[in-house]
């Protein structure tokens, strides 16, 4: 199989449902944001140090759980294949959490607003957390227009996952911060 096709270069791409779409859609827009994410997530892992396996296999496993939700957004509400998908479930959220409140509990508290930087893996985390956030504001306006009731309640947990994503990747940004001994930067007035 060849990685070209030739089928998008008019601006119009396929849904994981089948459907053709311009390439301006805010489906397209939603996974293409989660497919950037999810880029930046690997540099990121590719940055840590290998004795943070722990960090790795976390952010390895957020990767994919990225991919269900990408499948959630490639999928239009009345689409058959929404039966084939796998779920969100109120699990990868509360693994989030416990993620959050894990490396929260190994960090100084935090007393004010810190700038984005600091190590390299700091900024990657950063960086992914900004898109993650993008993410979530184009998600949003796709689960708005879901008319679907299943697909509505996975859209609207796959905004959950994300802005506990989020959260995550700014606490994972200052753990990188910590373990290479670099300090948060505090945001001064000018």
């Amino acid at each position: 199989m060849k990685i070209y096709t030739g089928t998008g270069d008019r601006g119009k791409t396929s849904l994981f449902s089948g459907e053709r779409v311009s390439k301006a859609s805010e489906r397209i827009e939603a996974y293409g944001d989660l497919d950037e994410l999810n880029s930046i997530i690997g540099a990121l892992i590719a940055n840590l140090p290998s004795d943070r396996s722990d960090l790795i296999n976390e952010l390895q496993r957020i990767q994919a759980d990225i991919f269900i939700i990408g499948a959630w957004l490639a999928t239009t509400a009345n689409s058959p294949a929404l039966e084939s998908l796998e779920q969100i479930k109120e699990e990868q959220i509360d693994f989030l959490e416990k993620a959050i409140d894990r490396l929260e509990d190994q960090l100084p508290d935090l007393k004010n607003f810190i700038l984005p930087g600091g190590h390299m893996t700091a900024s990657w985390a950063h960086v992914a957390r900004s898109i993650c956030r993008r993410t979530e504001r184009h998600a949003v306006l796709v689960a708005d227009e879901s008319e679907n009731d299943k697909a509505t309640e996975q859209l609207k947990r796959a905004l959950i996952y994300l802005n506990r994503l989020s959260d995550y990747l700014f606490v994972l940004a200052r753990e990188c911060n910590r373990i290479h001994r670099v300090t948060d930067i505090p945001w001064k007035k000018s």
